[in-house]
C-alpha cells in the first residue's frame, strides 16, 4: 500500500477551524502520522477539526480508532471533529460500523464549516449531539464482539429468519464478505433487512460462518 499524505489548513470565521487533508491509505503503518497531526492541533488548542478524506482509498480499524478515541475529549473541550468527502467504499464501512451515530459526515468542507457555525463554535456542542456520542461511543469502544442496538431488539423468530437469509446469500456467493452480505440483505429479495456490522458479525458467529474460509466450505 502507498503511504499517507497530510496537510493542515485553516478555515471558517477567524480561521477557527482546522482542516486536515489526508491522502493515500490510513492503516496500521500510517495511522500514527495522522494521530500525531491531530494531537498537535489539540495541544495547540485547535479543537474544531475537519478531516478531509476525499483522497483516502482505505481506512483500517486503526484509522477509525483514532477518530473514535479522540472525539470524547474534543467535545468535552467544546470542540468537535467532522469527516468530509469520504468515497463510497470508505463511507460504506463508516456506516456499517455505525460510526454515523458518533461522528458527523458531510459531502463537502463547506457543509461541515456551516454545521460548525450553526452549532456555534464558541458555545460548544448541542445536547442532542452529545447524547448521540455517548450512546454510540460506549458501543464502539466495547469492540466488534457486541451487536448493534438494532440487532439487540430482534426477536428469536426474526433472528432465525435473518440467519436463514444469510445462509441463502452465502450459498449463492460463498466468497461474499460481511459488507457484501449486509448490502444483499438490504435488497427487495431479502425484505430490505437492515443490520449493522456488529450485529451481522454476531449472527455469522452464531451460525459458524464468521470467516471466509468457513463460508467457502459451507456447501461442501
Amino acid at each position: 500500500m502507498e503511504g499517507i499524505q497530510l496537510s493542515v489548513e485553516k478555515a471558517g470565521q477567524q480561521n477557527s477551524i482546522s482542516v486536515i487533508k489526508v491522502g493515500g491509505y490510513i492503516d496500521t503503518t500510517t495511522s500514527s502520522e495522522l494521530e500525531h497531526a491531530l494531537n498537535a492541533l489539540l495541544k495547540a488548542g485547535s479543537n474544531n477539526i475537519i478531516i478531509d478524506l476525499g483522497n483516502v482509498d482505505y481506512v483500517s480499524s486503526a484509522g477509525w480508532g483514532i477518530f473514535i478515541s479522540e472525539i470524547k475529549g474534543i467535545r468535552e473541550k467544546g470542540g468537535d471533529l467532522k469527516l468530509v468527502r469520504m468515497i463510497p467504499e470508505v463511507y460504506e464501512v463508516f456506516e456499517l460500523l455505525e460510526f454515523h451515530y458518533i461522528l458527523k459526515a458531510f459531502d463537502t468542507i463547506e457543509e461541515a464549516i456551516k454545521d460548525f457555525e450553526r452549532a456555534g463554535i464558541a458555545t460548544g456542542v448541542k445536547e442532542a449531539y452529545v447524547t448521540a456520542e455517548k450512546s454510540g461511543a460506549a458501543k464502539a469502544s466495547a469492540g466488534a464482539s457486541k451487536a448493534s442496538p438494532s440487532a439487540a431488539k430482534i426477536t428469536d423468530t426474526e433472528l432465525t429468519s435473518i440467519e436463514e437469509k444469510v445462509k441463502d446469500i452465502i450459498r449463492s456467493d460463498p466468497g461474499a464478505n460481511t459488507a457484501q452480505i449486509a448490502r444483499t440483505l438490504n435488497t427487495p429479495q431479502y425484505g430490505h433487512v437492515k443490520i449493522g456490522w456488529f450485529g451481522l458479525r454476531k449472527i455469522l458467529k452464531n451460525i459458524g460462518l464468521d470467516s471466509k474460509k468457513k463460508r467457502k466450505t459451507f456447501l461442501k
